[in-house]
């Protein structure tokens, strides 16, 4: 009844500084501090808390989703228990892959025990948050993940895909994440799709700004029909061949069943808003272009059953560029609710 959108973010533990509690809230926000199979460049694990810090200086007035985040978002805690288990398990995982890049024989014994308890760890990981997310479910509410690398979202995923007889993901990514058991993790954060695309539930996979991916995941999006890659070569010379993106957008969205998971890897948009991300690369996304593919979901009448944002890195641009796009992705779930 006090709180005032108008008024400074005050840090209450919930992103944007939002006051609703669990029982009030159609949407909760879990924040999974996690990196530890990330192939380049660590430091995602520490995204939820560069996010959190910067949401307290996003305006609540959106143009685009007027007072949708009225409808109640809550955040739950980031998780010191995964974090600290994060922080043991990546020193780990960096031994290992260094191992790898220096020739090492992904046989060797000493080599597969250390990768068979990461994987372990990561299971855990993974039911743990499925059980949360589970719970979110159960009380009709919708999920969203702020991860973390893009392993994350695997237990949301799972819960989802047990939960619904089919549903079609929208990835804004720079990478396919098409690789299985990326560096002998099962959950790399590069196989987050390919684990994906295994849920039967899971019908259509739609890819959006893919610039950086290999033969195997080529060959295979090309191989399953219902995988479609819409890469940003592609992408960009439409746009300089005078095909606008509204039509572009038109045209992803319209593969997409009625239901549809949003997972907006940060490093999809153009690396200038994301320089400190895992894996960056040239090109990509302008931040207007992905909120108006978003708001075309919205358009098109599809319900939002569940998101997640992940990869972002501290570092000023990042965390300010991540905190705006959580709340969009926050309001257009919401105002998609029927």
């Amino acid at each position: 009844m006090t709180f005032n959108p108008n008024d400074i973010g005050i840090p209450n533990g919930n992103f944007f500084g939002l006051p609703f509690e669990y029982e009030q809230a159609k949407l909760v926000l879990l924040p999974v501090p996690w990196d530890v199979t990330a192939s380049y460049r660590s430091g995602a694990s520490k995204g939820p808390d560069a996010i959190l810090d910067a949401s307290l200086q996003v305006d609540l007035y959106d143009l685009e989703y007027y007072n949708a985040w009225k409808e109640g978002v809550f955040s739950k805690g980031i998780n010191k228990t995964v974090k600290k288990q994060n922080k043991i398990l990546r020193q780990e995982a960096e031994k290992a892959i260094t191992f790898l890049q220096e020739g090492g024989d992904p046989d060797d014994l000493k080599h597969l025990v250390s990768i068979r308890e990461i994987n372990e760890a990561c299971n855990q990981l993974n039911q743990w948050v499925y059980t949360e997310c589970w719970q979110i479910l159960e009380d009709k509410k919708i999920p969203g993940i702020v991860g973390g690398d893009h392993s994350s979202p695997y237990g949301l995923l799972r819960a989802l895909a047990e939960r619904y007889d089919h549903f079609g993901i929208l990835q804004i990514d720079a990478h396919a994440d098409l690789r299985e058991a990326y560096e002998g993790f099962t959950f790399s954060h590069a196989s987050i799709m390919f684990n994906a695309i295994n849920f039967k539930s899971v019908s259509t996979l739609v890819q959006v700004g893919v610039r950086d991916l290999c033969e195997d995941e080529f060959n295979l999006a090309f191989r399953e029909k219902h995988i479609h890659t819409f890469d940003d070569t592609l992408i960009h010379h439409k746009l300089f061949n005078g095909n606008d993106w509204n039509l572009q957008c038109q045209e992803m969205i319209s593969l997409l069943p009625q239901k549809v998971y949003i997972s907006f890897d940060i490093d999809g948009l153009d690396p200038s808003l994301c320089p400190n991300t895992g894996t960056p690369v040239p090109g990509g996304l302008t931040f207007q272009q992905a909120c108006y593919l978003l708001k075309t979901l919205k358009e098109k009448g599809k319900t939002i059953i569940g998101f997640d944002l992940c990869e972002v890195s501290p570092g000023e641009i990042d965390a300010i560029t991540g905190a705006r796009m959580l709340f969009k992705l926050c309001n257009l779930s919401l105002s998609c609710i029927k």
